[in-house]
């Protein structure tokens, strides 16, 4: 059975938007809830290199703006940001596929 986990290389070439979208395109095709949540927590330290400080505490009375953080989270900075979270995920467990969007 032929290893369909995707080069990194390739993955390095794409936008942080195609990255986010294949992950959760990969973690919704295997119910993958903890990388999800995996996501969720990672976005106050993605904010902490940023430089913004303020956001970068997890504080779950902070749970409503995290969420509204989660759904940009492809775009601009934050999704650079998040990058590596991405690839890490793609590379673990497979993704190399093209993206039809989320």
């Amino acid at each position: 059975m032929p290893d369909e986990r995707p080069d990194v290389a390739e993955l390095e070439n794409l936008s942080s938007k195609e990255l986010h979208d294949r992950a959760i395109d990969l973690a919704k095709e295997r119910r993958d809830v903890g990388f999800l949540w995996d996501l969720l927590r990672a976005i106050p330290a993605a904010a902490a290199a940023m430089g913004d400080q303020q956001r970068a505490g997890f504080d779950m009375l902070h749970g409503l703006s995290l969420l509204e953080e989660f759904t940009h989270a492809d775009e601009g900075e934050l999704a650079d940001a998040l990058r590596p979270v991405y690839l890490d995920y793609l590379t673990r467990h497979g993704g190399a596929g093209s993206s039809g969007g989320s």
